[in-house]
């Protein structure tokens, strides 16, 4: 079932984004309701094909998650102005050490936001992996994200296999074990 805060909204006006049309009283409510239920697990979903996502990084560049096959890929969709995003920051920098050298590869999608304002909050809260711009919000509709954060594990056949709506720490046994089972798994 798709979520119905998007499934009537047309496309935002050139020059605008989806926080400025939806405002973001609404969506910093949605965000902080999401994190209240921080009790929130990754969630097995029904096994289905990950959305197209093609965004430019933040360092520069075009990131393709169809390039990224044979990867378990954690997908992140956030915003600087969203607590229970810059709280769970820190714990997938720490999942993204913990994960070197391993074929598992994370992207934060900042949704609605500028690179200067991004690069201010990275001053606060470095991190290791990269951020993509998706200003427009143009693929939240696709991902079914209507609340941040908003998190989709892909695994290395690029079917979206694992989700959460809300912050958690990345770096617990129970997340990295959910995370290593799809990376035992045979790939492409």
């Amino acid at each position: 079932m798709k979520p119905p805060l998007f499934s009537a909204l047309p496309a935002p006006a050139r020059g605008t984004t989806w926080a400025s049309r939806l405002g973001r009283p609404l969506l910093f409510a949605l965000a902080l309701g999401v994190g209240v239920a921080a009790a929130a697990d990754l969630k097995p979903l029904p096994v289905k094909p990950a959305a197209p996502l093609a965004l430019p990084s933040l360092d520069g560049g075009m990131v393709r998650l169809e390039q990224l096959r044979g990867r378990v890929v954690l997908v992140n969709f956030w915003a600087v102005w969203c607590p229970p995003c810059r709280k769970e920051m820190p714990s997938m920098a720490r999942l993204a050490t913990n994960m070197a050298g391993r074929p598992f590869t994370l992207l934060a999608v900042n949704a609605g936001e500028g690179p200067e304002e991004i690069r201010a909050f990275l001053k606060q809260v470095p991190v290791n992996f990269p951020i993509l711009l998706d200003a427009e919000g143009a693929n939240l509709k696709a991902w079914q994200v209507f609340a941040f954060p908003t998190s989709y594990v892909v695994d290395k056949q690029g079917r979206v296999r694992l989700g959460l709506f809300g912050s958690i720490e990345w770096d617990t046994p129970e997340t990295m074990a959910k995370l290593e089972t799809l990376l035992d798994e045979a790939g492409p």
